[in-house]
């Protein structure tokens, strides 16, 4: 079955023990938790002491996306607040190919395998994600190393973007090379998922759907969540 994981970011802070409870009771698989630092993308959102907090509010499995700069400093702090998945950006660690993408942005020598390896120790599941401009190629070999393969559908920082189409061939992609490895990783999409977008990328091969506005926007968020799950129509 399809999962779905509603992102507090879209949500109303003022009553976040409400708000975390009605998707709870809507039928949630996990929250998804966007930790940014304002450096490797444009927006701040908090750290792990808001982490802390959720993680005492719900039951649910929290789904930390860190897009922040040098994740391997604060692994443990996250793992400590709460993190049942911890998800890092292949674009704030080099490939295990390197050079790497080359993309703009001075990029860190940390090593891609070691920050994998540290999350898996502080017992967690291990997430990798790239964004929309970021090819799949140079990971494909290590797709099975991880629990989660996180694949942005906007370029990462706000809520409300546009859905990019064009990162659905990365999502067949991706679902094509863990069909042949025998690979157990779940492949999440996040970003302008909604009634329109939502069956095309499970068509594609989604695991698990990050959506915000979508859910938290809407009157009746149990309908929202079976809707998206594509057990009801549009």
């Amino acid at each position: 079955m399809i999962k779905i994981a509603p992102s507090l970011l879209a949500c109303n802070f003022s009553r976040l023990k409400e708000e975390i409870r009605s998707v709870e009771i809507g039928g949630a698989d996990l929250l998804h938790l966007d930790v940014m630092d304002g450096h490797f993308v444009p927006n701040i959102t908090f750290g792990p002491m808001i982490v802390s907090a959720i993680n005492r509010l719900t039951k649910l499995p929290l789904d930390v996306h860190l897009m922040i700069e040098n994740p391997e400093k604060y692994l443990e702090r996250f793992v400590e607040s709460g993190a049942d998945y911890l998800t890092v950006h292949a674009e704030t660690c080099p490939s295990v190919q390197p050079p790497f993408l080359g993309e703009g942005r001075g990029l860190s020598d940390k090593n891609l395998k070691d920050v994998i390896s540290k999350i898996k120790s502080l017992g967690v599941k291990v997430g990798l994600s790239l964004n929309p401009s970021t090819s799949l190629n140079k990971f494909e070999k290590i797709l099975g190393e991880v629990d989660l393969l996180l694949l942005m559908t906007v370029n990462p920082g706000f809520g409300g973007q546009k859905f990019i189409f064009s990162v659905i061939s990365k999502i067949k992609r991706a679902k094509l090379v863990i069909a042949e490895n025998s690979y157990k990783t779940m492949i999440e999409v996040d970003g302008g998922i909604n009634r329109i977008t939502a069956p095309k990328v499970i068509k594609a091969g989604a695991d698990i759907l990050v959506a915000g506005i979508a859910i938290f926007s809407a009157k009746d968020r149990r309908r929202e969540i079976e809707r998206l799950r594509g057990k009801l129509g549009r």
